[in-house]
C-alpha cells in the first residue's frame, strides 16, 4: 500500500467534510480523539445499508466495545489490542483468518482508494514516530466513523474528521472476501 500519505489525508478532509455536510446525526461531545458514546448495534444497523456479510461484520465489531485495551490481548470483553481485535472480528463474523499484525493486515487486504471505501473496510493509521509505517488498524463502519481498539479508550467508535486520526490515515484495505 505505497500511497503518498498526503493524498489520502486530502482525500480524508474531502470525505469528511462532505459528509458532515449532508449528515442527520446529533454531533455529541467527543474527547480528544473524537471517540464517540457507545454506538447502539440495533439503531446502526437499522440506519445502514449494508449486505448481510458486513451487517456481521459490524454486529461483531460493534460487541466488542468497552473490551479493554492490552498490547497482545484478544479476547472481546477482557482485552485486545487494534489488530487482535480486527483479527477475532473477521474470524469470528464470516471464518476469515487474516494476519495477527497491523502492517500485515495492510499487505493482505487489497489496497482501496479513498472514493471506495465501504463498510467493513479496514482503515489503516500511523501512530509511531515513522509517519509511513502503518501500526494501528480499525474498520470503517460509514463516511464518518471507524471502531478500533483505542490503547487508551479500549475498543470504541471514533471519527475520521477527528485532528489526530485525519493526520495519521496511511490507507485502507479490503479483506479478501468482502
Amino acid at each position: 500500500m505505497k500511497t503518498p500519505r498526503l493524498s489520502y489525508v486530502l482525500l480524508a478532509a474531502a470525505l469528511c467534510m462532505a459528509a458532515a455536510s449532508c449528515s442527520t446525526h446529533r454531533t455529541a461531545s467527543r474527547g480528544r480523539h473524537g471517540r464517540q458514546p457507545k454506538v447502539d448495534i440495533e439503531v446502526f444497523v437499522r440506519d445502514h445499508i449494508l449486505s448481510d456479510r458486513q451487517q456481521l461484520i459490524v454486529e461483531e465489531a460493534l460487541s466488542w466495545q468497552g473490551t479493554p485495551y492490552k498490547y497482545g490481548a484478544a479476547e472481546k470483553g477482557e482485552s485486545t489490542d487494534c489488530s487482535g481485535f480486527t483479527m477475532n472480528v473477521y474470524k469470528t463474523a464470516l471464518n476469515i483468518s487474516i494476519p495477527r499484525n497491523s502492517a500485515k493486515q495492510s499487505e493482505f487486504c487489497r489496497a482501496v482508494q479513498m472514493k471506495h471505501v465501504r463498510a467493513c473496510d479496514l482503515v489503516f493509521f500511523a501512530t509511531g514516530s515513522d509517519k509511513s509505517k502503518v501500526s494501528h488498524v480499525g474498520i470503517v463502519l460509514d463516511q464518518e466513523s471507524f471502531i478500533h481498539a483505542s490503547s487508551s479508550k479500549g475498543v470504541t467508535v471514533s471519527r475520521f474528521d477527528s485532528p489526530y486520526w485525519l493526520t495519521r490515515i496511511v490507507g485502507f484495505g479490503r479483506v479478501p472476501g468482502m
